[in-house]
């Protein structure tokens, strides 16, 4: 089998740390993630920088960036202004957000689902005129931090929804880390139903230490591209106690260990979480990095 892994820790992962960090070391970092084999990276979010400072050098990251031949660089979208701030910047694709609950959506991007909807169709049609590729993501697809939970019919419809607007990927996210595997397979294969043809994407939070055992239940349904953050940092500043995603390098060992093929050296990400531990100031929550591979 093969898997897609898509690195997402200078966006998603760093959009939650405290400390800014500089726009040099963000550029390493996405510049070892590539010599790791990494060649899908969620390097940047044109959001408001006054809603999130750790973004705020998007344009900064993107012209430092090695163009390299078979990697792609997403960007973070919500409205015509990123989307205006993306293509200029020169990402190769851009990711729009729809939220799964009403509350959730308001706080994380002003407006309901439903609007959400319509913002994406839009900036996806604006996207798709200008050539870049287009994904889109159902956030809280789990659960919600302030709705509780979000029933699977729900979110296949929203994922119906989507689909209408000719996405070339469609992401299902656990962003407070509730999901099982139970609810996955049922998540994955209902949208693999529902948006015939189009490749579907998970991306698992380890908040209550399910997110691998989510990534394996993704696989066994049909997904073959899964979200994953160097050292296991990240998280969503508009959602209280949604701790990391689940880290590339345990990730990874995991992947490698079932024979399952990514194109990805293990060794090297699990080292760049070390180095990235050194930069934050504080060790990753990754556990490779400290239990070390399968011993000799």
């Amino acid at each position: 089998m093969d898997v897609t892994v898509v690195e997402v820790a200078p966006r998603d992962g760093l959009q939650n740390e405290s400390e800014i960090i500089a726009t040099a070391a963000k550029v390493r970092l996405i510049e070892r993630s590539i010599e790791a084999g990494l060649r899908r990276i969620e390097a940047v979010s044109f959001v408001n920088p006054q809603r999130v400072p750790q973004m705020a050098d998007a344009e900064a990251v993107m012209a430092g960036v090695p163009r390299v031949p078979g990697v792609t660089y997403a960007g973070l979208v919500f409205n015509d202004r990123g989307l205006d701030r993306a293509l200029a910047a020169g990402v190769d694709e851009i990711n729009v957000v729809v939220v799964a609950t009403d509350t959730f959506s308001r706080r994380n991007q002003g407006c309901t689902t439903q609007e959400g909807i319509d913002r994406w169709t839009a900036l996806a049609e604006r996207a798709a005129a200008a050539g870049l590729r287009r994904t889109v993501t159902i956030a809280a697809a789990f659960g919600c931090p302030f709705e509780g939970e979000v029933h699977p019919s729900a979110v296949l419809d929203l994922v119906e929804s989507v689909a209408a607007a000719h996405p070339e990927e469609i992401a299902l996210a656990d962003t407070i880390g509730v999901g099982t595997p139970d609810r996955v397979r049922t998540a994955v294969t209902g949208s693999i139903e529902r948006a015939p043809g189009i490749p579907l994407r998970c991306h698992f939070h380890n908040t209550r230490n399910t997110g691998y055992a989510n990534a394996i239940a993704a696989l066994e349904a049909g997904a073959r591209i899964l979200d994953a953050s160097t050292g296991g940092i990240g998280g969503c500043p508009f959602a209280p106690a949604a701790t990391g995603n689940i880290a590339t390098e345990d990730l990874l060992y995991m992947l490698d260990r079932m024979g399952v093929r990514t194109g990805v050296t293990m060794e090297q990400v699990s080292a760049t979480g070390r180095w990235l531990g050194d930069q934050l100031g504080t060790p990753v929550p990754a556990l490779l990095g400290r239990a070390g591979g399968f011993p000799a």
